[in-house]
């Protein structure tokens, strides 16, 4: 990426804080600073108030010794969702869960305490809700965040829970801690979650986790209805066993990716 543009109009440090943000590659979720520095060329001062702004706007996080990018990046395109190959491995499955069920099925990844939307097929509904992909809800009381924030070690959910929403919105349930270990209690012995108008009136969704080829949730895959078109019984008896018979499918497709063999030769 340049740095010096061609004309009077080009702005610097605009082009480095993309430069930041490109410099995180695939293998590499996690840099320090001095990695930052290094891979952009910038002097370490300007690369951390580069990272400090950007954490700021939600766009990197602090992570241990380092920083990572937010699905916020989504807001600037699809190389998020691309660099992941997840919408690639995802969407057969996801078209022929939405044959199946007659409903709209999504992708959405944890990001602090809310949900971030990354794929999805949709059905028209008249929903109180609208959902494209870098939508974020509340992570809690949601289907597609139980599944997640339901793996996460006590420590860990904590710390997730404790940083601020920024979807904008109040959900209807509001759950004192007890009440909320136990419902996530519960999701981890079944494996999936449902959330019936939780969130907001007339969304009703049920969701299971996604997995990587070592085991771990890196997602959440749901079917979302309108309460008033789909019961309780139906989405727990016919969409349930589809979702999870998905959910495995895409997770299998997820590790196959991660065992294919990949060399990097120099060029002569």
């Amino acid at each position: 990426m340049p740095r010096e543009g061609t004309g009077p109009d080009f702005v610097e440090a605009l082009a480095r804080g993309l430069e930041v943000i490109t410099a995180f590659r695939p293998g590499t979720s996690v840099m320090t600073l001095a990695d930052i520095a290094a891979a952009t060329g910038l002097a370490r001062p300007t690369a951390r108030r580069l990272l400090l702004t950007l954490e700021e706007l939600g766009y990197v996080r602090g992570a241990d010794r380092g920083y990572r990018l937010t699905p916020r990046v989504l807001q600037l395109g699809v190389a998020y969702v691309q660099s992941m190959g997840l919408w690639e491995v995802a969407r057969p499955h996801l078209e022929k869960l939405v044959e199946g069920t007659g409903e709209s099925c999504s992708i959405a990844q944890l990001d602090g305490s809310d949900i971030v939307y990354v794929a999805r097929v949709a059905v028209p509904r008249i929903v109180s809700l609208a959902v494209q992909i870098g939508t974020r809800f509340p992570a809690l009381p949601t289907s597609l965040g139980k599944v997640q924030l339901a793996a996460l070690t006590p420590g860990e959910l904590e710390r997730v829970l404790a940083e601020p929403s920024r979807s904008g919105l109040v959900a209807r349930w509001q759950p004192g801690p007890a009440e909320r270990d136990a419902v996530l209690r519960d999701v981890r012995a079944r494996g999936w979650a449902m959330t019936d108008e939780e969130l907001a009136l007339g969304i009703r969704s049920v969701a299971a986790p996604l997995r990587d080829g070592s085991g771990r949730v890196i997602a959440g895959l749901n079917v979302n209805a309108h309460a008033a078109e789909t019961s309780v019984e139906q989405l727990i008896e016919h969409h349930l066993p589809l979702l999870l018979h998905a959910a495995g499918e895409i997770s299998a497709d997820f590790a196959r990716r991660d065992e294919l063999p990949l060399a990097t030769v120099s060029r002569s």
